[in-house]
């Protein structure tokens, strides 16, 4: 969905890419957002832009950070852990979107810093807002097809 702001949409695939670094942590967000981005970018311009890809891979990586510490696995998702993953989140969409990226942009392409860090702004705001909302309904429902820990007995 176009933000009004030249080559910066909200995408539902950072809300995607949110949700399965929270569940399956750093390096399999990296993974996920270097190669999501790039793909999407060569399939979509016929090249990827390569500062942005460098930030979508940091956004997950960053985001995967809050891994061991959400107990999704174990069927619990709840308060502190909404908050906890959305504090992440936050955080990576700020700092891989309102600098990394528009730092790349510039060092990288050459492109005009007012520009740049007004896309970074929009994009960390509404990719911070896709992952807020589709991730945490994301990990909300997983961890509902998750057994909680001691809800299992033996009957005898």
């Amino acid at each position: 969905m176009p933000t009004g702001i030249p080559e910066t949409d909200i995408k539902t695939a950072y809300g995607v890419g949110a949700f399965f670094s929270a569940l399956f942590g750093p390096i399999a967000g990296l993974l996920i957002g270097l190669i999501g981005h790039g793909l999407s970018d060569a399939i979509q311009y016929g090249s990827p832009w390569w500062s942005w890809v460098v930030a979508s891979g940091l956004t997950c990586f960053i985001t995967g950070l809050v891994y061991p510490k959400l107990k999704v696995d174990e069927g619990e998702f709840k308060g502190k852990d909404i908050l906890r993953f959305n504090i992440y989140q936050i955080i990576a969409n700020v700092i891989s979107w309102v600098i990394v990226a528009p730092i790349l942009d510039i060092v990288v392409y050459a492109e005009p810093a007012n520009l740049v860090f007004t896309q970074g702004i929009v994009a960390a705001i509404s990719n911070a807002i896709s992952a807020g909302v589709i991730g945490t309904i994301l990990l909300a429902l997983y961890s509902k097809t998750r057994s909680k820990k001691g809800s299992l007995s033996k009957d005898q």
